[in-house]
């Protein structure tokens, strides 16, 4: 395949609209079923390289859920907890395969911002992810592979158009991408930043033991960075990232998003919410949308009369936030990433009330100083890896 004609660009009125390869020859995925759109082979080829790197990085199988060019997820393929299983609404299906484990914790951190998501998977796709992806809202997936049986079951999504990739898993770009903005071509040299464990750099801290699994979550959440649009900060733990914060102007933004999404993906594991008695009526996604409802500064859109009655089979008790920041304080151990430095210690504090231990981030601040001082307030462990990585 040369090249493929696109329904339109961005958005509608922007016509006529191709994929091609400038210099020739043949386009590096194949078009097994449905039609892509220009923002869908975006989220999939931006999705291809993070999940790749995730796998190189980890050595576990990877998956990532992409919304509007930035990731709303992306973890590997650890066993999930009875816990997680619950609040990832797989815990009908049994045991799942490690691809399977990955994309349900990948479309599980913020399955708000999952909705609708396009798919990128390291691995050949298999018939427990494929059951997995058939009953979530999607647009379409790109894998290097897909079993006869898991292919079978995904050209049934969408009343036969969901749309589905095949990438070309040995393809390797060239050196130097070029895009156009206002009819004026940028050339730049790809970013072949390779994140693993060296990456990491140097430890500036007086705290400096952490675990390899607090490794593994710095790097996960470095590579989500990388193809996440800048500002942007990324927490991490268990082998998925909990909270991604994208697209901000200001690094404080940034983390405080980040920072609220690991906070609801932490409170949705609370005996409040896991208890939230649904009627049996209600759909996955009306049962996410309420649950965002309830643990936020809203509750009272769904726990008002004439409206609970609609969700729920008795009203909940309020969530209130003494009750919530209780909770909150039991998630410790987690990991952060920022595609910049820091140049405040304000962004460490806001951290920490997320239960961040261990950060990484480039350094260079000429207030570096205070942010490391903020650090060792709180006995963290901060690298700094010397290299930005801004994503646009």
């Amino acid at each position: 395949m040369k090249e493929l004609e696109l329904k339109y660009g961005c958005n509608p009125n922007q016509k006529p609209s191709r994929v091609f390869m400038e210099k020739g020859g043949d386009l590096p995925f194949e078009v097994l079923n449905g039609k892509p759109g220009y923002i869908n082979l975006l989220d999939a080829f931006n999705g291809w390289q993070l999940v790749k790197e995730l796998k190189a990085a980890t050595g576990l199988p990877a998956a990532t859920s992409f919304k509007h060019v930035s990731p709303a997820g992306a973890a590997v393929g650890l066993p999930l907890s009875e816990t997680e299983a619950k609040i990832y609404w797989v815990d009908d299906l049994g045991e799942l395969s490690p691809l399977a484990s990955a994309y349900a914790r990948a479309r599980g951190a913020d399955r708000m911002s999952s909705y609708g998501d396009f798919i990128s998977l390291s691995d050949v796709c298999d018939t427990d992810t494929a059951n997995l992806i058939k009953r979530e809202v999607s647009d379409g997936v790109i894998a290097p592979g897909y079993s006869d049986e898991a292919l079978s079951i995904l050209k049934e999504k969408k009343k036969g158009n969901y749309c589905i990739l095949k990438i070309d898993p040995d393809y390797i770009p060239e050196e130097k991408e070029t895009k156009q903005v206002f009819g004026i071509t940028f050339e730049q040299g790809r970013n072949n930043a390779v994140i693993d464990e060296s990456f990491l750099g140097n430890i500036v801290t007086k705290e400096k033991d952490l675990p390899d699994s607090a490794k593994r979550d710095l790097m996960i959440s470095l590579i989500v960075l990388k193809y996440t649009q800048s500002n942007s900060v990324a927490y991490a733990k268990d082998g998925q990232a909990i909270g991604i914060g994208a697209g901000q102007q200001s690094r404080i933004h940034c983390t405080r998003l980040a920072g609220q999404k690991a906070d609801n993906w932490f409170l949705r594991q609370s005996p409040q919410v896991m208890g939230l008695p649904f009627l049996d009526e209600i759909r996955r996604a009306e049962r996410d949308n309420a649950i965002d409802i309830y643990i936020g500064n809203e509750y009272e859109d769904v726990l008002r009369d004439g409206e609970w009655q609609k969700i729920f089979k008795t009203r909940p008790e309020v969530f209130t936030d003494a009750d919530k920041k209780e909770w909150l304080k039991k998630n410790t151990g987690v990991a952060l990433g920022s595609d910049a430095f820091f140049p405040f210690g304000d962004n460490v504090e806001r951290a920490e009330k997320s239960g961040v231990r261990y950060i990484a981030q480039p350094g260079g601040s000429i207030r570096d100083d205070n942010v490391i001082e903020t650090a060792d307030k709180y006995g963290m462990v901060m690298y700094f890896t010397g290299l930005r990585l801004f994503h646009h």
